[in-house]
């Protein structure tokens, strides 16, 4: 099992950086950089790359709504380049909150922007010409404005000619086309005791389809982390991002995160958090979040218990461990796990 993080920098990059090369030094194999609506991740991407030297660095996840699949495609090429062949390109659909909230994009056919965009680029990477007409057209023909376009190849030679993708899915349909199409996969919210039950199925499905060529699929998953007498405490730390999620992301019927929770088993829990956050009441929705599922989707605790943990993640399918150390010293926790895998 590797070993990763997402990029904590509360508004100062630089200084999370310094802290990334510090955790590469600990054994982190990856590290993880959001963007949602704040800084944009290929920036922040592209000073790690030059403070590390081993660790592979991630986007979780740039959305294909925002970049046509040639501009994600030349993104994932600059850095893989930069970074000497440690690029790993997440994408995902986001939502309708984001899409069309921050970006003014209308938020349609995600599976299908999905696909393509990783069919696209992975011709790019291989300095094919692309022509295709879907979702996308490239290039632009005469009955859509189109007037001097013609096929093109991407005019620099990438590192590699494969680089891998990770997509971020939640929902059945995206599930299974992730574990068909993509090198990795980037769930959210993330209860090893639940996923066979939620994902069990649409996992199994799409591998069926799966080519031979990609290899297995690789799963990253994970939690707070923090070893030791009180640890326990940190678990609460969950509550603002699953209300925040639970509650915020999304309007009643089209929320992913709390369809997700729902499937847990946190129906009423779920129905609650999301009456309190969006009445604007965002402490009763923390305190609503159930206290068993904050456990599930931390690894907090004694170090028996925190090592039992990670065995079921790793039970569950997770190929790479996607940790948030809780602490004053985040790279000791980091090469103690380090050590454990």
């Amino acid at each position: 099992m590797e070993l990763s993080t997402p990029l904590q920098y509360a508004g100062d990059p630089r200084r999370a950086a310094d802290e990334a090369a510090a955790l590469e030094s600990a054994g982190l194999d990856a590290i993880w950089v959001a963007e949602a609506y704040g800084f944009d991740s290929p920036t922040v991407m592209g000073y790690l790359a030059a403070r590390t030297e081993r660790l592979r660095i991630g986007s979780a996840i740039l959305n294909v709504y925002s970049r046509t699949p040639a501009l994600i495609a030349q993104t994932a090429a600059g850095l893989d380049a930069l970074t000497g062949g440690r690029a790993l390109l997440g994408i995902g659909a986001s939502g309708p909150q984001v899409v069309e909230g921050w970006h003014g994009r209308r938020y349609d056919k995600p599976l299908g922007r999905t696909r393509e965009t990783i069919g696209i680029a992975r011709r790019i990477w291989r300095r094919e010409v692309v022509e295709h007409h879907g979702i996308t057209d490239m290039p632009l023909p005469a009955d859509k404005g189109g007037t001097l376009s013609k096929p093109l190849k991407l005019l620099t030679r990438p590192v590699r000619d494969t680089i891998p993708v990770y997509v971020a899915a939640l929902g059945p349909a995206n599930v299974r086309m992730t574990a068909e199409l993509a090198d990795g996969w980037l769930p959210f919210l993330y209860a090893p005791e639940h996923a066979a039950k939620v994902w069990g199925g649409p996992l199994a499905e799409g591998t069926a389809r799966r080519d031979a060529s990609l290899g297995p699929l690789s799963v990253v998953a994970g939690g707070l982390l923090a070893i030791g007498d009180g640890a326990e405490a940190v678990r609460d730390l969950m509550r603002p991002t699953v209300a925040l999620y639970v509650g915020g992301m999304g309007a009643p019927g089209r929320n992913f995160y709390y369809d997700l929770v729902c499937q847990y088993g946190y129906g009423a829990e779920a129905a609650a958090v999301q009456e309190h956050y969006l009445a604007g009441r965002k402490r009763e929705a923390e305190a609503a979040v159930p206290a068993e599922l904050c456990e599930l989707l931390c690894l907090a605790g004694p170090e028996g218990y925190v090592r039992d943990r990670v065995e079921v993640f790793r039970e569950a399918g997770v190929t790479m461990l996607n940790v948030t150390p809780v602490g004053p010293d985040p790279a000791r926790l980091v090469g103690r796990v380090r050590d454990w895998l």
